[in-house]
């Protein structure tokens, strides 16, 4: 495993580092290949990155945007990861249509998780049992080590052959379609953001303590991801040796 670790004064400086990251991950994909991949995580720490991809310049005719989760609310719901990356990433940068490959919350939770893996194999032109290789998977990490929509205790955890599911999460009373582990350990590179001292004993823990995945469901990739390059501000990273 290549783990790259990047620490900033604050959490606009850590975004901006990780969104300088993420472009010029998809630079050198775009200078070998017809297209890059790239699947992001939603909630609102990932706005000031989209905003920052915003600004730079990149033939995004060419970026094929996918989604790690997505909670199951119509895109229109102010909850929807999808809503939230069109007003600040998708329209502004003006991605094409065609490349954007959302999640359908809006179905039946199993339902929109068979659409989305049946898209994504389609897409990538998969063979029984194969998995994607995005060039790039960018997500967070919760207070209590999710990741993706992979909570603690979530058999899926275990799941390494899957490409997408439908998830109950108990503490949010909601349905999620996720990713599972097997696609996020075959990304190219595995880009995490993570900011606040809210989150410091858990980054702590991640990095630092035993295996546990079922306790902190984000040690499956920083453990055995491709290439996982962090980027923190100093409030996140406060806790590690």
């Amino acid at each position: 495993m290549s783990a790259h670790r990047y620490t900033y004064p604050d959490a606009q400086k850590a975004a901006q580092a990780c969104a300088r990251n993420i472009m010029v991950r998809l630079e050198e994909a775009l200078s070998g290949q017809q297209y890059a991949t790239l699947a992001i995580s939603g909630g609102n720490s990932p706005k000031p990155i989209f905003h920052a991809m915003v600004e730079a310049r990149l033939d995004w005719s060419r970026v094929h945007l996918f989604w790690v989760d997505e909670r199951c609310v119509p895109p229109t719901d102010p909850q929807s990861n999808f809503r939230m990356a069109e007003e600040a990433l998708i329209h502004p940068a003006h991605i094409p249509h065609r490349n954007i490959h959302r999640i359908q919350g809006e179905l039946r939770p199993d339902d929109s998780a068979a659409h989305y893996a049946a898209g994504i194999r389609s897409f990538f032109g998969l063979a029984a049992g194969e998995l994607p290789h995005f060039d790039i998977i960018h997500f967070g990490i919760g207070a209590d080590g999710h990741t993706a929509s992979l909570f603690p205790g979530e058999p899926l955890i275990e799941d390494r052959t899957g490409i997408a599911a439908a998830v109950y999460v108990e503490k949010m009373t909601q349905y999620r379609v996720t990713l599972l582990p097997g696609v996020l350990l075959a990304a190219k590179h595995n880009i995490v953001f993570v900011t606040g001292a809210e989150k410091a004993e858990t980054i702590r823990a991640i990095l630092e303590d035993a295996y546990n995945p079922q306790l902190y469901p984000a040690q499956i990739t920083s453990h055995h991801g491709r290439a996982v390059t962090w980027f923190m501000d100093d409030a996140a990273a406060s806790l590690l040796s």
